[in-house]
């Protein structure tokens, strides 16, 4: 199934969706990588806020490459999601409902997507260019001393993505080897 998604988004909104579902992603998304979750999370700890609010948000896993002239951005593919796994469940618990990247992800954020009715989305590694399209405008939020890593706030049109992930436990790194295999 295909599905047409702006965010901020609720539980409700990502209920229909199943592992393997594709997501044409419209609104506001946040870039953050491994440094911007780290400061995140000792932001978390100290009790400062953060640089924007978790409810129902998209944090998309990219440090893009700089913009050429007349373009938004530069080459915007996902980085490796594991890498942001040991913070992941707590930013779910307190109102992230879309993460954005590639590659599996652990027990814990399984967990914390399924309880928190939320969703994981691959976009597709290796074509940055495609994924640059989506973006319509582009602004640093926070912390521009970490270069390609700050927070940004992107606002995208049709991102295409793939529920890798969803709200019900669905995984697609398990369940597409499986209908393939079956398919043989």
């Amino acid at each position: 199934m295909e599905y047409r998604l702006t965010t901020p988004c609720t539980a409700e909104d990502l209920a229909p969706l199943k592992a393997g579902d594709t997501v044409l992603l419209s609104g506001v998304v946040y870039t953050a990588r491994d440094q911007a979750h780290r400061r995140m999370t000792e932001a978390l700890e100290k009790g400062e806020p953060l640089p924007f609010d978790l409810t129902g948000s998209a944090i998309y896993y990219v440090g893009p490459t700089p913009e050429r002239p007349g373009q938004v951005i530069g080459s915007a593919g996902p980085t490796t999601s594991g890498r942001m796994d040991a913070m992941s469940p707590r930013l779910l618990d307190l109102g992230n409902k879309i993460m954005i990247g590639k590659g599996k992800r652990d027990d814990a954020v399984k967990a914390a997507v399924v309880r928190n009715g939320a969703v994981y989305l691959a976009a597709l590694g290796g074509a940055g260019a495609l994924m640059a399209k989506s973006v319509q405008t582009l602004e640093v939020i926070a912390w521009p001393d970490l270069g390609c890593e700050a927070v940004r706030r992107l606002i995208v049109k049709d991102m295409p993505l793939t529920v890798i992930l969803d709200a019900h436990g669905g995984d697609l790194y398990q369940s597409g080897p499986a209908a393939y295999l079956e398919a043989k």
